[in-house]
C-alpha cells in the first residue's frame, strides 16, 4: 500500500497523525497524551468491568468461568496495562495539580520524569507481587 502525500491525506488521519506521533513535541505534549490515553482506557475498564460483574446474575457456575479466564497469562498481561494505566494517570495527575496549585510550575518537565520514574518502580513491584507472590 502506497501512503498519499500529507497534504492530500484527509484531515482527520493528519490529525490523529499529529496527536500519536511524539517526533517534534514537547515533553508537555506527551504528559497530556499520556493522561488522556489512560483516562479513556481506565474508562473503558471500568465499563467492561460492569459488564463482567453481571455474570454473578448468571450463576455461580458462570462466575467460576469467568474467574478460571481471568487467571490466563492474557489477563494477567491486561492487568498489567490497566495497573500501568492506573499508575501514569494517577501520578500524572497528582502533578498536574500541583502545578494547577502553584507548586514547580517552573519543574514541569522534572515533576514528569520524577513521577514517571515513580511510576515504574511501582509497576515493577505490583508485576512482581502479581507474578510471583502467591
Amino acid at each position: 500500500m502506497t501512503r498519499m502525500p500529507m497534504q492530500h491525506e484527509p484531515l482527520w488521519r493528519r490529525a490523529l497523525r499529529a496527536w500519536f506521533d511524539p517526533r517534534g513535541h514537547d515533553l508537555g505534549l506527551i504528559a497530556f497524551a499520556l493522561n488522556r490515553l489512560s483516562g479513556i482506557g481506565l474508562t473503558a475498564y471500568l465499563l467492561l468491568h460492569l459488564v463482567v460483574l453481571t455474570t454473578f446474575i448468571r450463576g455461580e457456575s458462570a462466575w467460576q468461568g469467568f474467574v478460571t479466564l481471568a487467571k490466563s497469562p492474557l489477563f494477567v498481561a491486561m492487568d498489567a496495562v490497566l495497573i500501568l494505566g492506573m499508575i501514569i494517570h494517577g501520578l500524572n495527575g497528582i502533578r498536574v495539580t500541583l502545578i494547577g496549585l502553584g507548586f514547580g510550575a517552573r519543574h514541569q518537565k522534572t515533576m514528569f520524569a520524577l513521577v514517571m520514574a515513580v511510576g515504574l518502580v511501582v509497576f515493577l513491584v505490583a508485576m512482581y507481587v502479581i507474578v510471583f507472590v502467591k
